[in-house]
This record gives structure tokens, C-alpha cells and sequence, in this order.
């Protein structure tokens, strides 16, 4: 049914827009920098005052009284050194100990007109002590204090949240009330923890794109000054599979996905510090400067406002978003140009399509199933911690309830395979195999479809499932004579640059397998991964079932015996005149 040359023919325009690409790259924008040396950042002050937290506020869950009396503490501090306003903000939120009310403290210093300045640091923890954690807001103390002099022109606003141990609630609330207003965002991490994770500069977006990269750079180079080592820096790939799932385990993607420009300045990169992780006073000293240099930097600068951008730099080459799109795009034009032949090749045939799209949609019904009761065990509390966020690894805890839920969904999903599938494929599709030309066909066609779909929201994402629509494509096809197993072999090897996505996205956050099945239920089952997103991906691994299905029970070509001869004319003669008169004679 396929046309191999129509398909071949259609990749010419991915040779264009590779050339396209191509022209397409640009300069890395410059960093930011000062002249401004900061040594005003008082590195044994801010360890007085980290010591000093920590023995008065050692267990900090989010929104306990020693929380709130922690809040109040900062906020008295700040109002000591601070010349504005000083604000508590009080709200309900999820965090890792379910629904509970938390306070943020908000200090801003007026200075010159203008989008501000923005520091934010989280005080609570997951664990007792964390010190390393702390850090931060005994960083955002002493840069409080420094602000004060009157070095810095430009207003700076001071944020200490709450909820940071887990889904980043506070995080997301002054995302929210801050607007359209920032002009830059630098959220401070473990500063003083003397362990070194690179990258020490996070730029990853619990949205699409990632950020600035100006913002990204002048941070890097404070880092570079102050530090006295590299930051350190993704790769093309790792970039790819980041924006592909965008997801993020610090502060500074719930900002990016407020279209807020934010970065993470952290000792330990993504990763929270453990509960007992030592602190040092140079590390603190060394980053606590990094962080004062950034401000120096942005406080001559005017145009670092700028929203996350979804661009790839590929060797100091920056590739833009829509050229990404674009090559992408054109990836999925042999799928459709070939499939739309062999359709009406198909329906030439009367071979029925439209019932085996149906029962391709079907397979996706279980993963539905699964992810909505995900929703509502969250929506009863039958999932006791579901924050609208992320949880690090060293808050995320999997013990009977976690185990529960998990089990009830997946059986929820059985039940949708061995019960829902059959009974609704019996009204919409009938009966029958898929080993016909139209289940082949029409596999081919719902999942170019779904990854269309992908491509809209995100380019990244749908080229990680570019692999599985050509290949799975050919699978279903009953031109393409395969072994089963071989078959079969195709259509789970498409799929690896997807479960690649899951493995590098544990690594990057410190979780194991049975951990990452929990972290991606709760972001599933807390709303942070949006409906589109787990529908579309649903629908995508239905689409990968039905494959395997086709390659599995796909009819085997028969061999062909010795055909009988169908000319006319003596059996031992069938040459010219056999079929009547030739040209010659007809002339005669």
C-alpha cells in the first residue's frame, strides 16, 4: 500500500529547512557585566545570622508555627535594614504536608522607575536543621542589608517564601502577584553547601523554554569571578530533552512559568541539599558575592526583561525556537504525504479504515482512565500530598499510602484494557483482526495526528515520538515483510528516545524508578502537568499498543506458487499475433 519513492520524495523539504537552520543561527547575547567589585557582601555576618536561624527555627515544615515564627523573624529583620515596605502575604496552598496556610515575606526598596530587581529565597524545609537550605535566606539578608546603602538604584524587592521544600507554592504565588513586573529574578539556592553539583546557574522552566540567556550568562560570569570555577552548562542534547518535558525541581520554574525571566543560583544546582548537609562560610562568602555581583550588573542595565525563550545553543550557536519548529515540521511531511496515498489506495480497495482509527483510539482509553483517576483520588485526599508542583527528591516519600494509590491506579488501568476497551470497541468498531491493510493504514494516520498535535504545543516533545511515526508507519504496513519478533522489535525501539526522557529526568533529579513513577502520578495528579499534555501523551502510548498489536497479528504474506500462463493462443506459442493482429500485419 505504501509508496516508497512518494516517501522519499517528501523528505526534500526537510533538506531545506535544514539549510534553513543553518542560516538560521545566531551569537550567544553578551553577558551583563560591573566594574563594581562586591565585597560589600559580609560573609561572616551572614553565617552569624545562618546560625543563629537555624538554632531558633530548626524544623521549618511549611506552614508549622515555627514557619510562621520564622516569617516573623525575617520580617523583623528586614524592616530593621530595609528603607520601604515590608509586607506578609497569607494564602492557602498545597505542600508536601497537604493543605496549609503560609506566609511570604515581601520587602521592597524604592529606588529609580522601572521594572524591579527580584531576590527569592525559601526558609522552609523537609528536613530538621538544613542548614544548607537556610543558607539562602540568610544570603537574602545580608544582600537586603548591602541594598540599603544606597548602592543600588534601581528597586529591588526581596521575597522570602514558603512551600520551596515542595510544589514551590509560594513560588507561584508571588509569580503571580509580581505580574509583568520583574525585570530579573535571581532565586538563591543552597549557597553555602560545600557540596558541588554543576550546573551552579538553572535556567529550567516548568513551562516551555527555558531562560534568558543574557540573564543566564551574566549570572554564569558572576559565578566565573567569584567563585573561581566553571558553572558549568547543559549540552545541546540534555537542552532538548529538558524543554522536550519541561519540568523542574527548583524555585526558579514556577517564575519562568509565569513568563517571569529567573534563574537558580545554587551550590548543589537543581537539587535540594540534604537535611544534614555542612555549610561553609567561604562557599557562602564566594556565592553570596556571585549573587551581589549579578545585582551590580543589572542595576546599569535596562533590557534584561526578557520572557523564557524555547531556543537551543548548540556550541556557542544559539538555534531559534521556530526554526526548531520548522525542522521538526517538515519531519513529519513524509508520514502524511505516504499515508494519504496509501489511504485512498485503501479505500480504492474497499478496505475499511475509519473502524480501525477507532480501535487505534481505543488502546489509549486505559492510559486515560489512569491519568483521571490520578485526578480525582487528588480531589477526594485519597493522595494525601499532590502539590501544584514538583517535589525534590529529599521531600518525596513513598511509603503504604503512595503504594495504595499507585496499586488503585493501576488497576483502574487493567480493569480500563480487560473491561472498558473491549466493551466500547464492540459499539464504534465491530469485530475483526487488525491484520487488514486499514489497520495498518489508519495507525499510521491517528498517530502522525497525535504527534501533529505535539508539535503544535511543543516542537521539542513531538521529536522525541518523530522516530516511532516513520518507523511504526512501515510496521503496520503489510508491504513490509517482517518476522513478528522483528516487528515487534521495531515498534518498542522507536520508543527509547521518549523512556530517555524519563531516565535522564531522574538522574537529573536524584530519584530512582519507583520514586519517578511517584513524582510524575503526583505532578499528573496534582495539576501541574496540564490536561492537553497527559491526553495528547495518552493517546500517543495507545497508539504505540496498537502498533505492536498490528506487528504481532499482521498477516504474513503467503509465497506465491507458479502461476498458470493466461495468454491466449496455442499453448506452445505466445508471441506476436497471439493477442490478435500486429501493427505490420494490420497494415497489410
Amino acid at each position: 500500500m505504501l509508496d516508497p519513492r512518494l516517501y522519499r520524495v517528501a523528505f526534500v523539504p526537510v533538506l531545506l529547512a535544514l539549510l534553513v537552520a543553518a542560516f538560521s543561527l545566531q551569537d550567544r547575547p553578551r553577558a551583563v557585566g560591573t566594574t563594581l567589585v562586591p565585597d560589600a557582601f559580609d560573609g561572616v555576618r551572614a553565617q552569624q545570622t545562618l546560625d543563629d536561624l537555624v538554632a531558633r527555627y530548626e524544623r521549618r515544615r511549611p506552614g508549622s508555627a515555627t514557619d510562621d515564627a520564622m516569617a516573623s523573624e525575617v520580617a523583623r529583620r528586614l524592616r530593621a535594614v530595609v528603607p520601604g515596605t515590608v509586607e506578609q502575604h497569607r494564602y492557602q496552598a498545597d505542600t508536601i504536608d497537604g493543605r496549609r496556610t503560609l506566609v511570604d515575606v515581601v520587602a521592597t526598596r524604592p529606588g529609580a522607575p522601572g521594572p524591579p530587581l527580584v531576590v527569592v529565597a525559601h526558609r522552609d524545609a523537609a528536613g530538621p536543621g538544613a542548614r544548607a537550605e537556610l543558607s539562602a535566606t540568610a544570603a537574602l539578608i545580608e544582600l537586603a542589608t548591602i541594598a540599603a546603602d544606597g548602592r543600588l538604584r534601581r528597586t529591588i524587592t526581596f521575597i522570602s517564601t514558603s512551600g520551596g521544600s515542595g510544589g514551590f507554592a509560594g513560588a507561584r504565588e508571588e509569580a503571580r502577584r509580581l505580574g509583568g513586573r520583574a525585570d530579573a529574578v535571581l532565586v538563591l539556592g543552597a549557597v553555602g553547601a560545600t557540596g558541588r553539583r554543576r550546573p551552579f546557574v538553572v535556567g529550567w522552566s516548568d513551562g516551555v523554554g527555558q531562560a534568558p540567556l543574557q540573564l543566564l550568562r551574566t549570572v554564569q560570569n558572576a559565578v566565573r569571578a567569584e567563585v573561581g570555577t566553571d558553572p558549568g552548562g547543559p549540552r545541546a542534547v540534555t537542552q532538548w530533552l529538558r524543554m522536550a518535558v519541561p519540568v523542574t525541581v527548583g524555585e526558579q520554574g514556577a517564575f519562568l512559568r509565569a513568563g517571569q525571566p529567573a534563574v537558580l543560583l545554587s551550590a548543589t544546582g537543581e537539587r535540594a541539599p540534604a537535611a544534614r548537609a555542612p555549610v561553609s562560610r567561604e562557599r557562602l562568602s564566594a556565592f553570596g558575592r556571585s549573587a551581589l555581583r549579578v545585582l551590580y550588573a543589572l542595576d546599569d542595565f535596562r533590557d534584561a526583561a526578557q520572557p523564557p525563550r524555547a531556543d537551543l545553543v548548540i556550541r556557542g550557536k544559539v538555534l531559534p525556537e521556530w526554526a526548531v519548529r520548522l525542522l521538526v515540521g517538515t519531519l513529519l511531511l513524509p508520514v502524511l504525504v505516504a499515508g494519504v496515498d496509501a489511504l485512498a489506495r485503501t479505500r480504492r480497495r474497499n478496505e475499511p479504515v475509519l473502524r480501525w482509527a477507532a480501535w487505534t483510539l481505543s488502546a489509549a482509553v486505559p492510559f486515560l482512565m489512569a491519568c483521571v483517576f490520578a485526578v480525582l483520588l487528588a480531589l477526594v485526599g485519597l493522595i494525601a500530598v499532590a502539590p501544584g508542583g514538583p517535589i525534590p527528591a529529599v521531600a518525596l516519600r513513598l511509603g503504604a499510602g503512595p503504594a495504595g494509590a499507585l496499586a488503585a491506579i493501576v488497576l483502574v488501568f487493567v480493569l480500563g484494557w480487560v473491561l472498558t476497551r473491549p466493551a466500547l470497541l464492540r459499539v464504534v468498531a465491530g469485530g475483526g483482526h487488525p491484520d487488514t491493510p486499514g489497520a495498518g493504514i489508519a495507525v499510521g494516520l491517528v498517530t502522525w495526528a497525535v504527534v501533529a498535535g505535539l508539535w503544535l504545543a511543543n516542537p521539542y516533545a513531538a521529536a522525541l515520538a518523530v522516530p516511532a511515526l516513520h518507523l511504526w508507519l512501515w510496521t503496520s504496513s503489510p508491504d513490509l515483510r517482517l518476522p513478528r519478533p522483528a516487528g515487534l522489535a521495531l515498534v518498542l525501539a522507536a520508543l527509547l528516545p521518549v523512556l530517555l526522557v524519563g531516565l535522564a529526568d531522574g538522574r537529573a533529579f536524584g530519584l530512582d524508578v519507583p520514586h519517578s513513577v511517584w513524582f510524575w502520578t503526583i505532578l499528573v495528579a496534582g495539576g501541574h502537568v496540564p490536561i492537553g499534555s497527559w491526553v495528547l501523551w495518552s493517546l500517543f502510548w495507545g497508539c504505540a499498543v496498537s502498533a505492536a498489536l498490528v506487528a504481532v497479528r499482521k498477516r504474513r504474506p503467503r509465497d506465491e506458487g507458479p502461476q498458470d500462463v493466461t495468454v491466449r493462443g496455442p499453448v506452445s506459442y505466445a508471441g506476436p499475433g497471439s493477442l490478435g493482429g500486429t501493427e505490420s500485419a494490420l497494415r497489410r
